[in-house]
């Protein structure tokens, strides 16, 4: 049996789950967010760090689609960070990353660009809105950069930086060792292209904005996890990382 009940003072949302339910709800989430596509920066689901703690942790990050407005047509980013969360009170933490990104960008009608690894970076923060025994639920923004290196395409150097915003809203449920959770999420991507003295920012098709997020925490060791993370219903990404508390 599964329902939801209105909580007590200040708890938003309170799931509860039968045994056989928590099962069918950890399948469907581990299935759907390793096949279905994200695209959206990583959500980093809802374990976070309490007050002085420190999450630090390596992140693999991939676009595998994201359509643009207009003749811009379509673009694709794979990414790799070292991930730093630390916990300002119990219920507030900061996530800062930094590590390499490039950028794939296919005009309509044109070849597409292929801009070499170059720096990326991103920040943002998680308020957990509830916390009540094995279920949470966390408020997220997050913000990725990515300057690849530019590109001479004729004589013309072409020069292109894609940022990726997003707020999210994510429920888990803790069963054992694995965390899976879902949740919905709002993201915009913007790729800004530099050619000669000609500057144009375009973003992402507003219609493919709100999506869905699955994805699931496995412990390693007491400090250590596994994260997987997909998203969908606005375009084609998949995340992983692994992570220590300390």
């Amino acid at each position: 049996m599964c329902y939801l009940a209105v909580p007590e003072k200040y708890d938003i949302i309170h799931i509860y789950m039968g045994g056989s339910m928590k099962k069918i709800f950890l399948f469907i989430l581990f299935i759907s967010g390793v096949i279905f596509s994200s695209k959206a920066a990583p959500c980093y689901g809802t374990r976070m760090p309490s007050r002085k703690q420190f999450f630090a942790g390596a992140q693999s990050y991939t676009i595998f689609q994201r359509k643009l407005e207009g003749d811009f047509g379509n673009l694709r980013s794979q990414q790799g960070f070292f991930t730093l969360s630390g916990g300002l009170s119990d219920w507030l933490s900061i996530d800062l990353k930094i590590g390499t990104g490039n950028i794939l960008q296919h005009p309509v009608g044109r070849n597409e660009i292929d801009y070499p690894t170059s720096f990326a970076g991103g920040y943002g923060y998680r308020l957990k809105l509830l916390d009540k025994e094995t279920t949470k639920a966390v408020f997220g923004f997050q913000h990725i950069s990515v300057h690849p290196y530019s590109r001479e395409i004729g004589d013309v150097r072409n020069e292109a930086i894609l940022d990726d915003w997003q707020y999210s809203l994510l429920v888990s449920q803790q069963v054992k060792t694995i965390t899976p959770y879902i949740g919905a999420y709002w993201s915009r991507v913007d790729y800004i292209h530099h050619w000669d003295n000609e500057h144009k920012r375009k973003m992402s098709s507003l219609a493919h904005a709100v999506g869905l997020v699955c994805g699931v925490d496995f412990d390693v060791t007491k400090k250590s996890w596994l994260n997987l993370e997909g998203q969908f219903f606005a375009g084609s990404a998949f995340s992983a990382s692994y992570n220590y508390s300390f």
